[in-house]
């Protein structure tokens, strides 16, 4: 005896698909790939322009918005490509923990961003509302804001 009810959403969908809100839908397997110690890297700029900082992951269909996303070279945008990968990278010591030459990249790319960013900071203020600037009082309300037109040029 057949126990699935007919007016089920999944009764009513083909043998390869799936119910959605008040539609049917192809199953999908998905894949994630492994990657292997050591993988090639993008550079810092190139990484946050693409999405990754793995060539092996760059996905083929951004490449419109890529286009469109193109960064000026400013103290800002290094600072926010050395934090993008260092968040890639930690991403990827989490499965990879053993790997020494990706782990030295991360220490000293943490070490660039935080002297970048005290840089950063001592020119134009605070780049987050948890920096503290006892001298200032509250700085983070003062103009400009870090992500200002012609701010860190």
């Amino acid at each position: 005896m057949d126990t699935m009810k007919t007016n089920s959403p999944a009764a009513s969908c083909g043998k390869d698909q799936g119910s959605l809100p008040g539609a049917c839908g192809a199953l999908a397997f998905p894949f994630v790939p492994t990657q292997q110690p050591n993988p090639v890297r993008y550079s810092r700029m190139e990484a946050l322009q693409t999405g990754t900082l793995f060539p092996g992951l760059d996905l083929p269909f951004k490449a419109a918005i890529q286009a469109r996303t193109k960064m000026a070279n400013t103290a800002l945008a290094e600072l926010m490509a050395l934090d993008f990968a260092i968040d890639e990278l930690g991403l990827y010591l989490v499965t990879h923990a053993q790997d020494q030459e990706v782990l030295q990249l991360y220490w000293s790319y943490i070490k660039l961003a935080n002297e970048g960013r005290e840089k950063y900071e001592k020119r134009y203020g605070p780049l987050t509302q948890t920096t503290l600037t006892p001298e200032d009082g509250y700085a983070w309300l003062k103009d400009p804001w870090p992500w200002e037109e012609g701010v860190g040029e």
